[in-house]
């Protein structure tokens, strides 16, 4: 794994603890775990094209 992708898989982690505390704290929203799903897409895109 390269640099880049770790800093993604980062990322992505960090916003998923980011969307379930505001899940948990204001109610759920559609659009953040879209946009989570989004991210989290992206990066397994990344991981897989970078490892082969």
């Amino acid at each position: 794994m390269s640099g880049s992708t770790k800093t993604m898989g980062v990322i992505t982690v960090a916003a998923l603890v980011a969307v379930t505390a505001y899940t948990v704290a204001l109610g759920s929203s559609g659009w953040l775990w879209f946009g989570w799903v989004v991210l989290g897409l992206i990066t397994l895109g990344v991981a897989a094209t970078r490892e082969s």
